[in-house]
């Protein structure tokens, strides 16, 4: 089994993931931030094809190709559920991911943490983010790109802990 947690940066994924995978058997986290900052130190923006020179590791194709080889490793060698915390909203990333995990397991849950922007940006400041900064930049983009159809199952976090998130998803993956 594969479950991805999405959302925008301050929805809640990275502490539903923590919480989740002592409750999911046989499991783990798998980040695919890692990977990008991995690419960002490896590839300075000189060796990087044009539309790659962003403030975004995402726009790196080869984060895109790693993120899927990396969990289809992972998976063979380890035999481990992934739970896969990331912000992911372009449909070029979202699409190829989706695809590329769905082929290593057809057991694959994604779920899209949502939150009205004012949420967003309470959270990224309790968290410590500097108003302003990257994150905040992120926030109306994801919140208007998690709308499409294709982030479908969503969970509403405004009102949520991270326990009642945790509930939502094993209800969903177990049941």
């Amino acid at each position: 089994m594969i479950i991805m947690i999405n959302g925008a940066f301050g929805s809640g994924k990275t502490s539903a993931a923590a919480a989740l995978q002592p409750k999911i058997e046989n499991s783990m986290i798998y980040d695919p931030e890692e990977i990008g900052y991995m690419l960002r130190k490896l590839l300075p923006e000189e060796h990087r094809q044009e539309e790659e020179c962003t403030d975004d590791f995402q726009d790196i194709e080869l984060w895109r190709v790693l993120t899927v080889k990396t969990a289809r490793e992972i998976k063979q060698k380890y035999n481990k559920h992934l739970i896969i915390p990331m912000t992911i909203y372009k449909n070029v990333n979202f699409d190829y991911i989706y695809s590329g995990l769905k082929e290593i397991d057809h057991d694959l849950h994604h779920f899209c943490l949502t939150a009205s922007l004012d949420t967003i940006y309470e959270r990224l400041a309790k968290r410590g983010d500097p108003f302003g900064g990257w994150q905040y930049q992120q926030a109306p983009k994801c919140v208007e790109a998690f709308k499409a159809d294709q982030f479908e199952t969503r969970i509403a976090t405004d009102h949520l802990d991270t326990g009642g998130v945790v509930d939502l998803i094993l209800q969903k993956v177990k049941g």
